[in-house]
């Protein structure tokens, strides 16, 4: 089962990647944008989101657009949650008990890129400007 920590691992390989303790936990950032997260069980979500994420450990990630959530959604429902907190939308919730750990870590980039300028992009990609 993957944790936090394997989060911090991969985005430790980002560039720009930048991990801060907030008031809700963990959360790692790329230029100040916020594209991961430790997820706690808010009072704005729903109480049978509240529960689940109470009794295991739960993350957020942001996501491209909403076709890339929808994917997710839809592709490994056991997995994935639709937050119903509106900021920071699109967004998925991860079930770290159930997501693999290489999913975890395409899903942990693709948040960090959905958030990242295009010159941290291309230096991750190994493009020449």
């Amino acid at each position: 089962m993957p944790t936090l920590d394997d989060v911090s691992r991969v985005a430790a390989d980002l560039p720009g990647s930048e991990e801060r303790a907030t008031t809700g936990g963990a959360a790692w950032f790329v230029r100040n944008k916020l594209y991961a997260w430790e997820s706690h069980p808010w009072p704005s979500e729903s109480p049978a989101l509240r529960e689940l994420i109470a009794s295991e450990p739960v993350m957020g990630a942001k996501v491209a657009d909403t076709d890339e959530q929808r994917a997710l959604l839809y592709g490994w429902p056991e997995v994935f949650r639709m937050s119903e907190v509106r900021w920071g939308q699109p967004k998925v919730l991860i079930r770290l008990t159930l997501v693999d750990p290489q999913l975890l870590a395409e899903v942990v980039t693709e948040a960090w890129r959905s958030q990242a300028p295009k010159y941290l992009r291309r230096e991750f990609d190994g493009d020449q400007p």
